[in-house]
């Protein structure tokens, strides 16, 4: 049967949330923002003046992608080796500085180089976070952990619609065009978070002087003994040569792959299919925002329900599939309101299922090989989001419009769905419920 948390175990987890999550998460804002800013660019005349088509523009979008996944394992690897705090730092300072010079590329060529590297200078950042919070918090409580981090996925996309209608509107400003503006504005908060970084984030449990004496022995031990039960549960150390070739982590990367794929097939081309309604881009902007902010919503209530369920593989199974009902949905109803309303739709499921998904690779991986194999994981199923932007790049230069493209991504949602019903680990169920977490 299972029964309540202690208050010292619901006093630990409260204390350790507010002191990471809120800073995590806005750092996780901003990196998306300027993976992603791109889309706002294009609409504000940036295609215009680097020669840029629809293909061109999905390849350069895609190539970020590209750049993370050759680099993802050796940054997690380092950052395992050297601490989270350090290793963050250094990649922000990296991305920032990237992402501000996208202002000065000149053509196809300089835009393709400068995505690709932006991917390398992020490369590690998530899945070193996903591997961060395997140090803090125990397995009961990661989906809403995850969850509190996707936040910033739908919430980036939403701010980033609204805020880059508004930068755009500078265009001319001292030279400058309005997308030179946007790229430059949004590129030095990564540069200055990076210092609160290395000021505010401790790298583990044992070195953090900010819980008390029982808070920091509780913690220690609850995530040694999960680590403990793990090591027995898979019959001895999961080394990281091991994690590479294992059968659940090579499905769960697939899975991704293809979720990924539909995911961001949307992000980096809904602005262009809002511009198809007509307006102004700050109308487009706030248009474009609408759908992140139901995906939210949708996000929040969905991580809630799979904790509470104790329940992965099904939550993103449905999650998946409801995905693709949005996205064949807005496929059938072109440039037109009821078409980003079935991408609102589409959102829900598109992000509700990431913190399902980010739970599963703790349930049999740890140590090295969680560092190794959770940023293999992300690497290869970041290849979608360059897959997802060139194909559908390709699809509309060859077609003239959005819906056959629509249609491709609608296919990567079902098979993604597929795999996991094939696929996925089963599901693990903790002895007990787990304490609430604060809204951050």
């Amino acid at each position: 049967m299972e029964h309540a948390p202690s208050e010292l175990e619901s006093r630990t987890i409260r204390k350790v949330a507010w002191r990471l999550l809120p800073l995590i998460v806005v750092i996780y804002l901003v990196a998306y923002i300027d993976r992603t800013n791109v889309s706002f660019a294009a609409t504000g005349g940036m295609s215009q003046a680097l020669g840029l088509t629809a293909k061109d523009f999905g390849f350069g979008a895609g190539i970020f992608f590209l750049g993370y996944f050759l680099f993802e394992v050796p940054s997690n690897l380092f950052l395992e080796r050297t601490g989270a705090r350090r290793w963050i730092a250094r990649i922000m300072i990296s991305w920032g500085l990237v992402a501000g010079a996208m202002a000065f590329v000149g053509g196809p060529t300089s835009f393709v180089v400068m995505r690709f590297l932006l991917g390398v200078a992020e490369a590690g950042f998530f899945p070193g976070v996903i591997l961060y919070f395997t140090y803090w918090f125990p397995k009961s409580y990661r989906s809403r952990v995850l969850a509190s981090l996707y936040v910033a996925v739908p919430v980036s996309n939403a701010v980033t619609a609204a805020l880059s209608g508004l930068l755009l509107g500078l265009d001319g400003w001292l030279g400058l065009a309005g997308w030179q503006w946007l790229f430059l504005i949004e590129a030095a908060p990564a540069i200055l978070l990076a210092f609160v970084v290395l000021r505010y984030l401790t790298d583990t449990p044992a070195a953090a002087d900010w819980l008390a004496p029982d808070e920091k022995a509780w913690l220690c031990a609850a995530i040694e003994r999960e680590r403990q039960d793990l090591l027995r549960r898979e019959q001895g150390h999961m080394t990281l040569r091991r994690a590479f070739t294992d059968l659940r982590v090579l499905s769960l990367a697939l899975m991704y792959f293809t979720i990924v794929t539909a995911t961001y097939g949307i992000t980096f081309f809904l602005p262009q299919i809002v511009k198809g309604l007509g307006g102004s881009h700050l109308q487009v902007g706030l248009i474009s925002a609408a759908p992140y902010i139901v995906g939210t919503v949708g996000l929040l209530v969905w991580s809630w329900s799979s904790d509470r369920m104790r329940e992965r593989k099904w939550h993103y199974i449905v999650a998946c599939l409801l995905g693709a009902a949005g996205l064949a949905a807005a496929g059938l109803y072109g440039s037109t309101l009821m078409a980003v309303a079935a991408i609102a739709v589409a959102t829900i499921g598109l992000y509700g299922c990431k913190p399902a998904f980010w739970t599963m690779p703790s349930e049999f991986l740890t140590g090295t090989a969680a560092a190794g194999g959770i940023a293999m994981i992300n690497s290869i199923g970041n290849l979608g989001g360059f897959v997802g932007p060139v194909a559908v790049g390709w699809i509309k230069d060859a077609t003239g419009g959005f819906g056959a493209a629509l249609g491709f991504l609608t296919a990567c949602a079902v098979v993604s769905a597929l795999i996991a019903f094939l696929m996925a680990p089963a599901r693990s169920r903790p002895a007990r419920a787990p304490a609430a977490l604060p809204t951050t």
